[in-house]
């Protein structure tokens, strides 16, 4: 018969096995969090591997995030994903204008896209953001070319999308460029859940 378990007490359990098959495997104390906590979402032990941090990129962003610093994504996916109650009680919101219908005039009457668009939003916020995209490596492109052109200053990017065109690229472009602090995960692997992951990896370190 399946044991009867907890919510919380799964999720310790799930921890303590991951833990357990990473072995003599030894992860950044600093980032062992966010790797854990990708894992866990995923079950998909090649983030130990994969997941790419400039440095102290998580400490700066759990220090923006304590600032009050809002997110900023690319599917109402993330959006649905991050723990609003903790990044309130901070002082931050989330924000997504991908599915807005004016977003989506603008990109279509200047022949861009609806990403392109978003994220110029994004820069014209009235304060610092986290900018988790798990699906549109076109908004990371649109990121690095407001950083180049001084309009965006991000306190992290976190770039996670996932599939096959443009996707490789656009990740490599943001670690080359070094611009922003970032967490990046290379390859085809990523998406929606990882981004929502990362956020929450470094939310509940400020809630502890």
């Amino acid at each position: 018969m399946m044991e009867q378990m907890k919510p919380m007490d799964i999720e310790k359990r799930s921890f303590a096995i991951i833990t357990e098959l990473l072995g003599d495997r030894r992860l950044d104390p600093e980032n062992e969090l966010v790797i854990k906590r990708v894992i866990h979402t995923t079950a998909d032990f090649d983030y130990v591997d994969n997941l790419a941090f400039s440095g102290h990129a998580v400490q700066k962003a759990i220090a923006a995030l304590r600032a009050g610093c809002d997110i900023v994504t690319d599917t109402q996916m993330v959006k649905a994903g991050i723990n609003k109650t903790i990044l309130a009680s901070l002082g931050g919101e989330v924000h997504c204008f991908m599915s807005d219908a004016d977003v989506a005039a603008e990109a279509k009457e200047r022949g861009v896209t609806r990403a392109f668009v978003s994220m110029e939003r994004a820069a014209a916020l009235p304060k610092p953001c986290i900018f988790a995209i798990g699906n549109a490596p076109t908004a990371l492109f649109s990121l690095e070319e407001l950083m180049e052109a001084g309009k965006l200053r991000p306190a992290l990017i976190i770039g996670v999308p996932v599939g096959f065109v443009n996707v490789v690229e656009s990740k490599e472009r943001i670690i080359e460029a070094a611009a922003a602090p970032y967490i990046v995960s290379r390859g085809r692997k990523g998406g929606s859940n990882v981004a929502a992951a990362i956020c929450n990896a470094m939310l509940y370190q400020i809630r502890r």
